[in-house]
Order: structure tokens, then sequence, then C-alpha cells
């Protein structure tokens, strides 16, 4: 199957993979022996067998574990630079250190939304109960009542979802595109989003040893929207032309020119200029996302209020106009 067909493991997954793997390093453990001495559920499980039987057959680790659908492309060439350079010890902890941190900020969001949820199913409940009642609706049309806005929110949801993915990853180059990412809230967090991803696995395959022209085309693949990674494949020929990567950087399309733009290129200057790149850019991703995590807890903290409010103002609509309360005279009396 090709890899790119392969939908990526959860982030709780893979902090439990990498974690695994990095304690089994530390401990001493050849690369074979670690991964025959894995635990780790579905999906995960059926893809680390099959990267097994690669391996098995001479296939490159780090390209098996690509192949078999268990590593991303990124992570894939992290490991693999790692081996390269000795033990991949540093490179698991730092990768099950940062899906710890993302599958972490998943699970708050998801926990601040289940009471909304919860409240929302007692309302589908009680709000078509006047109506039962006073016996304008059957049975099955009150199962019915309650069924019909699941779906639909359930096809708003995941259809708005895809709809927002499918449109940006189709409307490249086109008006489209820009009117999206200017769509506020929503569309600058993808920008800011993109390039911390992008910078993140700039510093992660730095650290691994790759050179810099190495990791930029890497570093690209993880950018999500067109129009920003059009933008940044500037960014190699001017390193190609002699640029440092600070100056490759200025000016780019989506970088700001205020809050976090200035302090990024002030962070590679000084870690071009002292030899530390990696570690300002991995301190400048850190930044990034504790930033992108208070927009996010701002969001969990105030979409269950409005949550709150649309399903109160639901629900009491629908208890003055059901019937139950202020039954109809029939048309014949």
């Amino acid at each position: 199957m090709n890899p790119s067909s392969y939908k990526a493991l959860s982030f709780r997954l893979r902090a439990e993979l990498y974690t695994q793997l990095a304690q089994m390093e530390i401990a001493g453990l050849p690369f074979n022996k670690a991964f025959a001495l894995l635990e780790v559920a579905s999906p995960a499980k059926s893809r680390l067998d099959e990267m097994k039987k690669l391996t098995a057959r001479g296939i490159d680790p780090a390209k098996a574990g690509e192949r078999s659908g268990l590593f991303t492309k990124l992570e894939a060439r992290l490991i693999h630079a790692a081996l390269s350079a000795g033990s991949p010890a540093v490179m698991y902890r730092r990768l099950a250190d940062f899906y710890t941190q993302r599958a972490m900020q998943m699970a708050s969001i998801k926990s601040r939304m289940m009471m909304p949820a919860l409240v929302l199913l007692l309302a589908l409940f009680i709000q078509p109960l006047p109506a039962l009642i006073g016996g304008s609706i059957s049975a099955g049309g009150y199962v019915l009542q309650i069924l019909r806005p699941i779906m639909l929110l359930a096809v708003l949801f995941y259809g708005g979802r895809g709809l927002w993915s499918y449109l940006l990853n189709h409307a490249a180059g086109s008006p489209l595109e820009t009117m999206l990412l200017r769509v506020p809230l929503l569309g600058p967090l993808t920008v800011r989003c993109n390039l911390r991803d992008f910078f993140e696995s700039l510093a992660l395959m730095l650290e691994a040893g790759m050179s810099m022209l190495d990791a930029l085309p890497a570093a690209l693949d993880t950018l999500e929207v067109g129009a920003i990674k059009r933008a940044f494949a500037q960014i190699a020929p001017r390193i190609e032309k002699g640029a440092a990567l600070a100056g490759a950087i200025t000016g780019l399309p989506y970088l700001p020119r205020e809050n976090y733009g200035p302090r990024l290129i002030e962070f590679v200057t000084t870690g071009e200029a002292s030899g530390t790149l990696p570690e300002m850019l991995m301190r400048h991703t850190r930044m990034e996302t504790d930033s992108i995590n208070a927009i996010y807890q701002q969001l969990a903290d105030w979409a269950p209020r409005i949550f709150y409010g649309l399903i109160m103002f639901w629900m009491a609509y629908g208890l003055l106009t059901g019937g139950g309360f202020m039954p109809k005279v029939p048309k014949d009396l």
C-alpha cells in the first residue's frame, strides 16, 4: 500500500510508541529487539506487524516504518537520520514529548466539550416531550425528532471540517485560498499552526543531523496550505545563493512583520551566530505552541458557554411552542 494512503496514527498512539522506543533504546536494546518487544494498540499493531515483515526482507527500518504506515514521512526521515548518526534515543524522546503535548491538548479540548455534548443530548430528549405528552406526535415521531438534530449536527461538524480541508487543498493559487486564510480566527490560526509545524519539523531534522538543504523539503511537506508552501519554497533557493536562514525567511508572505515574526528572525539570527539554531528554533516553537494552546484554551472556555446558551434558548422555545404546557385547542371545537 502507498504510504500516503495511510491515515496518521493518533497523537496518543504515537506518544506511547515513541515513549516505549526511547525507554528501550536507553536500556540498550538493539533496534530489532526493541520493535519485537513493542506493545501497541490497534491500528498501530497491524502496522507494526507489517513493518516487521518488511524489515525481515532487508528493507531499511525507517523506510519500512513509513511504508507500513507506522511512521509518517517526517518521522521516517528523522529516525533514519538519528540511526545514521548513532543512537536514536534523543530523537525518540523528542518525538514522545512532542506527541504527548499534542495529545494532552486534544484531550483537554475534548473533555471541556464533553459536558455541553451531554447537555445537548439531554435537551434532545426533553425538547420533544411536550409534543409527545400532548399527543401531537407519535412515539416514532419523538424518536425521529431526537435523531434528526444529531444527524444534522454530525453532518455540519464533519462536513464542515472536511470542506475546510478540501477547500484549502484544492483552492491553491485561487482567490478563494486567500479568502479562506482571512476568515476571522480560523484563517490566522491555520496559518500560525502551519508555520509552527514547519519550523518545529525543521528544528527536529537539524537536531537529528540533517543538512539545511536536505531538511527544508521535508519541512515543506508538513505545510498543509498550498499558498504557504509556495511562499516558503523560496527559502531553499535563497540559501543556495548564500543567504543565511534568517535572511532567507525575512519578508516571506504569511510570516508577520510584528508579534512572533520578528521574534522568530531574532531567534534564528542568534542561533546561526552561536551554532545553536535547532535549540533556538525549538524555543520559538515552544513559545508558539503555548500561544496557540492559549487560543484553543479560550475557545474551549467560551465554546461551551455559547453552546449552553443556544441549547437553553432552543429548549425554552421548544417547551413554549411544543404543545406540552400550552395544549392547542383542536380545530373542530
